[in-house]
């Protein structure tokens, strides 16, 4: 198995202008001090978050993105392969994309427990994250916010489901699976599937994003960003 996401790397999806006032704030030529990295990563994050999960969150947000496409369980991918093997490619498909719209639905809620989490974040938090692995910001918000998280998911996929008809496409589709001679029955639990694969999924995003501004001196595009990130190249 495989956001909102998002320490360093929601800075990228910052604009100039969003930072402008914070960047005015920070003494020229001067050494930036721990209050100053502290409050100008939190609202970079501020702007930051809602843009990241809101893209996770748009209808194709996980079905159009390859990283995160949520597939069938292990257990049920033979059920897709056979499915598609006699025809029924598009029964197939429709489960898929209810899968993942279920996750996109979800996705939404991350936005006030990832402003939650930032909000928390002190200068020792930050710094150690700055001069961590680089992955130190997805686990941070990861280790802060998972259980929440799942918290908050499990219930709007289950809705998600529900409003669809997906108990009764995923009947359906297990139901035909079953019938088909000398085939293992099955009977999973997709909410909790799809709970974990939307989890990972958001992580994954904000773990991509903060490689980026990490190791791509361009993708530092303020001189708020270029200067906190001189920190970590030292």
């Amino acid at each position: 198995m495989k956001n909102a996401s998002i320490f360093f790397s929601i800075l990228l999806f910052v604009s100039c202008a969003e930072l402008q006032q914070v960047v005015n704030q920070l003494p020229q030529g001067g050494p930036l001090s721990e209050q100053e990295i502290g409050a100008g990563l939190r609202q970079a994050l501020d702007f930051g978050i809602e843009k990241q999960v809101t893209s996770l969150a748009k209808e194709g947000g996980f079905f159009k993105n390859e990283l995160v496409k949520i597939l069938l369980p292990e257990e049920l991918q033979k059920v897709d392969k056979t499915l598609r093997d006699i025809g029924l490619g598009n029964l197939a498909d429709e489960g898929l994309r209810i899968m993942n719209r279920a996750a996109e639905d979800a996705v939404g809620e991350a936005i006030p427990i990832f402003v939650d989490a930032v909000k928390g974040i002190s200068f020792n938090d930050a710094k150690n994250i700055l001069l961590g692995e680089k992955d130190a910001a997805t686990r941070y918000l990861q280790q802060g916010t998972e259980e929440a998280l799942y918290t908050k998911f499990n219930p709007v996929i289950k809705t998600s489901f529900e409003k669809v008809g997906a108990d009764e496409i995923w009947n359906s589709i297990i139901t035909r699976y079953n019938q088909i001679p000398l085939t293992k029955k099955v009977n999973p639990d997709l909410t909790d599937y799809v709970t974990q694969e939307a989890l990972e999924g958001v992580f994954t995003m904000i773990e991509v994003e903060e490689n980026k501004i990490r190791t791509n001196y361009s993708s530092r595009t303020t001189d708020l960003l270029r200067k906190v990130f001189a920190l970590q190249d030292r």
